[in-house]
């Protein structure tokens, strides 16, 4: 099954980058926005998330707000 993956970000965000390398290493296709240059995706975010922070990651509808590479990778059922 192909996973469906989106990612909130900033560009300042450390943990941001780190998801999208582990992303990158796992060959993990995802689509990413820059939340603080666009308003309706920060405002899209705030919505599912309640809060501000970055990065929120949605893996097939399931969100996780932070990078916690032991869960991404379970979700996704690949090696971490």
């Amino acid at each position: 099954m192909q996973n469906t993956v989106t990612i909130y970000t900033t560009p300042t965000c450390h943990f941001c980058k780190l998801a999208k390398e582990f992303f990158a290493e796992k060959n993990v296709q995802y689509t990413a926005y820059d939340v603080s240059a666009d308003a309706a995706k920060r405002e899209e975010m705030i919505q599912m998330t309640g809060q501000l922070g970055v990065p929120v990651i949605d893996i097939n509808g399931d969100l996780m707000v932070g990078f916690d590479r032991e869960k991404i990778a379970a979700k996704l059922g690949i090696e971490a």
